[in-house]
């Protein structure tokens, strides 16, 4: 049974809300959610999913233009990666930090300034990881990098992204045309290529595939990668083909150095091309500057949801526990503290936050960064029974930290804030609130 074509609708478009996306309304009153247009335009919209209360699609014609509209970069690919290149890098900060606003406003939270989105400046070559996929063209009988199309299963064949640091493209292209020279590889013996790069632009990167018995690179071949795409580190992994995740099942092959070392406040930290860390090296530092101001030495600091350790091992001060529920992060992180010589000023806990919370106590100032869904409930409880002086939320998503403000809101207020551009051209959005203690 094939799959039923939905319709193209005419709408004028209203507000950009949570999540990225671009608000219209149809004709009978359902809300309207698109991918690639812009508030004030007038567009057609191709139907991706229609439900009783609302629908969803992307813009496939514009009618009438937003004067924010430019020309994407990535003109094909863009609605995969980024699908805010569409609008000019000013609008893109004024829309991120009206949705810090609407999100604390939900919560009846007035922030005590105005938002700031900070940026660098820098709104392409910015990201040091990406992941691509794979897609076999038949007319050209060949092998191609690809992104997924967004609201579907297509595929759409690239030479990179505008995102990444040029190396990681050179790289990605350079793997791509050592497999289109081996006759028997296909896309559908392959998952994706995670290719990673340091500051210094070292690349490393890991091939996943689904067959273990997956042909090895030849010493030559390994050469080429060295020679042709500045690699310096390659992994083949078996991958499940069970799992849609490129999770690592078995190490079939490893060259070189498969781990790369950055500086984050002149702290060095050494990382896997899977592991945990950031995206953005320089904005993050700025966040961190600023979260600093904030943690005095002469207390202990409780660092929840810590990741393989760069905020409670830059700015944590000279006692510091860190807490994470994943144990390779956990691995990589004891990997830094014994390389920084930290062992006895630094305790690292493998465990969910929620299942440590004796570690909560009011002598500490407590640092969370937790994931999208934001701190778990018996979290917030413990924190306003023990009541600590200080609470840095360093967020990922506005929504739920405005939520956990306000749950904290009885005990604690908002002594300063200041929202992040860690991933320009997309709607992703980063803030930063330091909570006080009322007294």
């Amino acid at each position: 049974m094939s799959k039923k074509i939905l319709p193209v609708v005419e709408a004028v478009l209203e507000k950009i809300v949570g999540g990225g996306q671009t608000l219209g309304t149809l004709d009978d009153g359902r809300k309207l959610f698109t991918w690639g247009g812009l508030p004030g335009e007038t567009v057609k919209v191709q139907l991706t999913k229609k439900k009783s209360n609302l629908a969803e699609g992307i813009v496939t014609e514009v009618i009438k233009a937003s004067s924010e509209r430019i020309k994407p970069q990535d003109e094909d690919s863009y609605l995969s990666t980024s699908p805010w290149q569409i609008m000019d890098f000013a609008a893109e900060s004024n829309y991120k930090a009206a949705l810090i606003e609407e999100a604390f406003e939900l919560h009846d939270i007035v922030l005590p300034e105005k938002i700031e989105v900070y940026s660098d400046g820098k709104q392409f070559e910015y990201r040091n990881k990406i992941e691509y996929s794979w897609y076999w063209d038949k007319e050209a009988e060949q092998l191609d990098l690809c992104f997924f199309r967004r609201s579907s299963h297509g595929k759409i064949p690239v030479e990179g992204t505008s995102l990444a640091n040029p190396q990681i493209n050179k790289a990605a292209v350079t793997v791509r045309n050592l497999l289109r020279r081996k006759p028997d590889v296909r896309a559908y013996m392959l998952k994706t290529l995670l290719v990673r790069c340091d500051s210094s632009g070292n690349v490393a990167l890991q091939l996943y595939v689904k067959d273990e018995a997956f042909e090895l690179l030849t010493d030559t071949e390994l050469e080429l990668l060295r020679e042709n795409g500045g690699i310096i580190g390659f992994e083949l992994i078996f991958s499940n083909p069970k799992s849609p995740a490129s999770v690592i099942t078995k190490r079939l092959q490893s060259w070189g150095t498969t781990s790369l070392t950055d500086t984050i406040l002149g702290v060095p930290f050494t990382y896997a091309v899977e592991g945990f860390f950031q995206i953005n090296l320089p904005v993050y530092e700025q966040a961190l500057t600023d979260m600093k101001q904030w943690v005095s030495d002469n207390k202990p600091t409780l660092d929840l949801y810590s990741g393989v350790g760069t905020i409670g091992l830059t700015i944590g001060g000279k006692n510091v526990t860190m807490v994470e529920i994943n144990e390779h992060a956990v691995r990589e992180m004891k990997r830094n503290i014994t390389a920084l010589d930290r062992e006895k000023s630094v305790q690292a806990i493998l465990a969910p936050t929620e299942a440590v919370l004796e570690n909560i106590n009011s002598g500490s100032i407590i640092i969370v960064d937790p994931p999208r869904a934001g701190l778990h409930e018996d979290v917030v409880n413990k924190l306003l029974e023990t009541q600590p002086e200080r609470i840095i939320y360093l967020s990922c998503n506005p929504v739920t930290q405005a939520r956990d403000v306000a749950r904290l809101a009885d005990k604690y207020g908002v002594k300063a804030h200041r929202g992040y551009n860690f991933f320009p051209r997309t709607p992703h959005i980063e803030h930063l609130v330091v909570l006080d203690l009322v007294k």
